[in-house]
């Protein structure tokens, strides 16, 4: 990760207008900005010249969404936060045409969701069967952590900053980024019964390996998402 800061240290003091790159930046457009939408939400961008084929770009996205599920059982409540912060490199191949490097210094995405079983209903973890007490009702709370900073790379056609006398751009990506293993975590309260015999959860041996077992499911299903693709369609205008 030293490496990524290496190289994203100097591009981020460029874009802030604190030292010419390459001996070229004065003669470059200074300042573009823009929306988009992607696969990590709305964002907003700005971005600077770097040499006159190159931009160094900042950009901000975020989204939010809830919604409801039931499954084996279980009612969640989740709610999906997508928060992140990238800095990209775009390097200009043949026109429009550009490959842009980059880091997601800050990535929040995540999913959390409350979890609860209604006393006297059944639900099952990891395979194996159990019911809600009704004197005490299964509840809980379920994440997932999609990682943290990350590298990055898109392709795309479009550029922030024209050189021409153009002010209006857009911009086309895709691309993938490279992040941990996403981790689920999986937490129930209230007591559960099997066979007429109701235990806490939370230190019931047979509900502990069965919530293991329901975590490392999970974790099989999402593991994918360490290779998270984004796609984008981004508006901007050159100052």
């Amino acid at each position: 990760m030293r490496n990524w800061s290496v190289l994203v240290s100097p591009l981020l003091l460029s874009a802030f207008g604190l030292f010419p790159c390459f001996g070229q930046f004065e003669s470059q457009p200074r300042l573009g900005v823009g929306v988009k939408m992607s696969s990590l939400g709305a964002g907003i961008e700005a971005a600077t010249a770097v040499t006159r084929r190159s931009n160094v770009r900042v950009g901000f996205n975020i989204f939010s969404y809830g919604t409801d599920l039931t499954k084996d059982g279980i009612h969640y409540g989740g709610d999906l936060s997508l928060r992140s912060l990238q800095v990209l490199y775009d390097q200009y191949l043949i026109g429009p045409l550009h490959v842009s490097p980059g880091l997601l210094l800050y990535n929040g995405n995540q999913l959390s969701a409350s979890a609860s079983v209604p006393g006297g209903q059944s639900f099952s973890l990891g395979g194996t069967g159990f019911v809600s007490s009704a004197a005490d009702p299964v509840h809980g709370t379920g994440y997932l952590n999609l990682g943290t900073t990350s590298p990055m790379v898109l392709i795309g056609v479009g550029n922030l900053l024209p050189r021409s006398r153009r002010h209006f751009a857009v911009n086309f990506e895709a691309g993938v980024i490279f992040q941990r293993t996403p981790q689920a975590k999986l937490t129930l309260n209230g007591s559960a019964c099997i066979g007429g015999i109701c235990q806490p959860a939370a230190s019931n041996p047979l509900v502990e390996n069965r919530i293991q077992a329901e975590q490392d499911k999970i974790n099989r299903d999402v593991d994918l998402l360490r290779f998270y693709p984004v796609v984008s369609v981004g508006f901007g205008y050159k100052f």
